[in-house]
């Protein structure tokens, strides 16, 4: 449980980290140009889904669905907030500044990243026959092929 909680702890810090590494990138590199902005944080995005595809195939291969996607969903749920409240307050700017579209539409993008990340690293983990289910139906596939036919009596 402890261990569990802690790769929570560490995957939210590095879904925050890459969010205030983009943020720090254009507060001093492109402070007033909006294209190399909006690249930095395309970027950031494809980074955050890059982080999730690998995590989704990583612990999809070890436990079942159900055990983490609970753990990924408390994880996007809490990077999401902090890089939406507290990520622009670490650069100087206010999270509402530029009014309610914006803080929204980050939400979305935020949502749309994280939801793109981790379906194509479970496809991907699915498509290759490596995820949780698909190794218990082989396991329970060659017990059955290895156990030899009983004889029943009459």
């Amino acid at each position: 449980m402890d261990r569990r909680w802690r790769d929570v702890g560490v995957l939210t810090g590095a879904l925050f980290a890459a969010n205030v590494a983009a943020r720090l990138i254009i507060k001093l590199g492109f402070d007033g140009d909006d294209t190399a902005a909006d690249r930095v944080s395309l970027a950031m995005f494809v980074v955050i889904g890059l982080i999730l595809a690998v995590v989704a195939f990583r612990w999809g291969s070890r436990r079942p669905l159900s055990a983490w996607s609970a753990d990924v969903a408390v994880v996007v749920g809490i990077a999401m907030a902090l890089t939406v409240l507290v990520g622009p307050l670490l650069v100087g700017d206010n999270p509402f500044g530029a009014g309610a579209g914006t803080f929204f539409a980050q939400i979305w993008l935020y949502l749309l990243a994280t939801g793109a990340g981790i379906l194509i690293g479970y496809l991907v983990l699915t498509a290759l026959g490596r995820d949780y289910r698909s190794q218990q139906l082989k396991r329970y596939a060659e017990v059955k092929a290895a156990k030899p036919r009983r004889v029943v009596r009459r």
